[in-house]
């Protein structure tokens, strides 16, 4: 019995089922508000208390954001708005600051800011934080437990990312698989349904994301998609017009797939043939180019360092992508379905697919220099993590791939009566049979599990001579359909029976599977904050909140832990006005769930290290349970001190917490 390859479907199924898994594996420990812009300061800071109510409130970012009126909400221990609502645009060359307004006479409590914004990258980032007047009270405000662009429509927008971004391959490295490597498939019909799909494909996906944008980054609302004033307000956004020019550029993309799949596989004159080829590759590449650069201009590449060349790259290294996997899918389509794909065609595209890797090589370690910047931000981010991940997973797909090539090396020379090759390489009139012949076959292939209980019958000696003098039409065609049938399969059975086309299609169906999960990694990759700027922000957040500011005190929160029974906690502290001379010291002591906490003792002492100044002692006096201070603590000079808190939590458990804090 001879043993045939599986079945397109099949494949495709397990394909799709791999993917789905790792997807889901992948977004389901990526945290949905990872994004290019960070939060690194704000004024007031996390868990300050001020003795007076300021007059605004004020968030610092990494990189540029986008604000609305209502991206920054500060509530009352009551939960009712303490906000003018007035946003404030107080950026200054590289500082992207932004501000709102404060109600007038704000009683003493604990206040609950919360802000929503969509960084320069087009991922949408939120937090809050609370800070007190006065003194610290309970507060009612209930944050929501969804991060900002998660629950179902974050994932299904994050499908819908995915497969635009595969849709994309094979759409543009089908097309140039045809025009390259194989023009005869540009009669083959499984060829055309792939690439058509692949179109039709991105064309949803870019509908879908453009509906889903408005509760993507804003409520979360499934709801919220058919809401046309929030789509008038996404057509508004860099996002919005990115998404509507790919829109644009796919109905200049249905042109190029018609004009392929219908003149140029028709076209009999060599030379009518050639010019059009040369047309639809010049203008196949410019439209490519335009949708690749849909995403170069709105996500990672169009913000941080460099933009101007880094889009460029994206540019070149999505269309690399492309015409690796997208080719490949189409090679295994064509390896599958198509009744016979030369030598010279896998020859020719492993040659365009050593020329993408060179290009991924190249754009590739820029864009990882650019994202990732240092060795440390490769292994300790989570975007670098993923970067090794993808990196591992190229290796794998190149061992693949060079597997692949051996197995084409070893591929015999087709028969001239089988598939007219001379004919395709002179680009003769006699292409366009083949190609009709192979559509011919295919179509036949897929009518042969209808007549195979009458196989039989067709096949039997004389079945011919009875289909053509048959007086029913009907009865002729089927027997007709069976012949064709039964020719189709003995023409299966021949390819099959080839040990190096069998090799090379497990080969190329192993290396697509892993392509899958490539481009799965990717568009995680595309949702993640860079460890560039995951670094930049952690450092300028861990002075952020030691950083003095004029009229403000200086707040800091440390973690404790003595060792002993209720020995955990938290140590508030601020001084006031933050600056040389005289300073008034709050100090709160708490338990991990923001109760206060009553210790016996609690000592400060500070230290100016660089001028060898200190420690200074401070002893604070208890007000309430959990609440000390000391008035004029004096502070000589400027620099940055070292603040050290002893908490003491019973006669035998104490510990002893710094910070650094710049005095101005």
């Amino acid at each position: 019995m001879t043993t045939t390859a599986p079945r397109l479907g099949t494949a495709v199924a397990r394909l799709l089922i791999l993917a789905a898994a790792l997807l889901g594996t992948l977004l389901a420990g990526a945290a949905p508000a990872s994004a290019h812009a960070a939060l690194t300061g704000s004024d007031p800071r996390d868990g300050a208390v001020v003795a007076t109510a300021p007059k605004e409130v004020n968030l610092t970012f990494s990189e540029q954001v986008a604000m609305s009126a209502d991206s920054i909400r500060v509530l009352d221990p009551a939960g009712r708005r303490a906000d003018t609502g007035e946003m404030r645009d107080l950026c200054s060359g590289s500082v992207v600051r932004y501000g709102v307004g404060l109600r007038a006479g704000l009683p003493d409590g604990t206040y609950t800011v919360a802000w929503q914004t969509v960084s320069a990258d087009s991922h949408p980032i939120a937090g809050a934080f609370t800070f007190s007047i006065g003194a610290p009270s309970a507060t009612s405000v209930a944050l929501p437990e969804q991060n900002a662009g998660g629950g179902l429509v974050g994932g299904l927008y994050g499908i819908a990312r995915y497969l635009s971004y595969a849709s994309f391959a094979v759409l543009v490295g089908g097309g140039a698989f045809v025009l390259a490597c194989w023009p005869r498939g540009a009669g083959v019909r499984p060829v055309q349904r792939t690439v058509v799909r692949a179109w039709l494909t991105l064309t949803v996906a870019t509908l879908a994301m453009l509906l889903l944008r408005n509760p993507y980054t804003g409520s979360g609302e499934l709801s919220d998609a058919f809401d046309l004033a929030g789509l008038k307000a996404v057509l508004e956004t860099k996002t919005g017009a990115a998404l509507t020019s790919r829109l644009l550029l796919l109905g200049a993309a249905a042109l190029f797939v018609a004009v392929l799949f219908g003149s140029y596989a028709r076209r009999t004159d060599p030379k009518e043939r050639k010019d059009l080829a040369f047309g639809l590759g010049l203008g196949g590449t410019v439209v490519a180019a335009g949708i690749a650069g849909t995403w170069a201009l709105a996500e990672h590449a169009s913000t941080g360092i460099q933009p101007g060349i880094a889009m460029p790259v994206d540019i070149l290294h999505l269309l690399a992508v492309a015409a690796w996997l997208g080719g490949l899918t189409v090679l295994l389509v064509a390896l599958y379905r198509a009744p016979s794909v030369e030598r010279s065609a896998v020859e020719r595209f492993s040659k365009v697919a050593f020329g993408s890797v060179l290009v991924l090589a190249a754009t590739g370690l820029y864009q990882s220099w650019r994202q990732v910047g240092s060795w440390s931000a490769l292994t300790d981010t989570r975007y670098g993590q993923l970067l090794l991940v993808k990196i591992g997973l190229l290796a794998v797909l190149l061992g693949i791939a060079w597997v692949s090539r051996r197995w084409t090396q070893r591929l015999a020379d087709p028969k001239p009566t089988e598939a007219g090759d001379e004919a395709e390489e002179a680009g003769t009139a006699d292409d366009t049979r083949a190609g009709s012949e192979a559509e011919e076959q295919a179509e036949a292939e897929e009518q042969a599990e209808e007549g195979m209980a009458l196989v039989g019958a067709a096949s039997e000696p004389g079945s011919e001579t009875a289909a053509e003098s048959h007086p029913d039409p009907e009865r002729a065609a089927q027997l007709a359909r069976q012949r064709a049938a039964v020719a189709t399969a003995r023409r299966k059975r021949e390819r099959d029976a080839d040990p190096e086309r069998a090799g090379l299609r497990r080969s190329v169906l192993t290396e697509a599977a892993v392509a899958v999960v490539l481009l799965a990694v990717t568009t995680v990759l595309t949702s993640t904050e860079p460890g560039r700027t995951e670094e930049e922000a952690g450092r300028t957040g861990s002075t952020a909140g030691s950083a003095a500011v004029p009229d403000r005190p200086v707040d800091i929160r440390l973690p404790f832990d003595t060792g002993g029974v209720d020995g955990k906690g938290v140590v508030r502290l601020s001084l006031d006005p933050g600056r040389t001379g005289a300073n008034a010291l709050h100090l709160f002591v708490e338990r991990p769930n923001g109760k206060p906490l009553d210790v016996p003792e609690v000592k400060v002492a500070l230290t100016l290290k660089a001028k060898d100044v200190g420690p200074l002692p401070v002893a604070p006096d208890r007000i309430q349970t959990g609440h000390w201070s000391a008035s004029g603590v004096q502070i000589p000079m400027p620099g940055e001190w070292t603040i050290q808190v002893t908490v003491r939590t019973s006669d035998i458990d104490q510990t002893t917490i710094d910070k650094n804090v710049k005095i101005g």
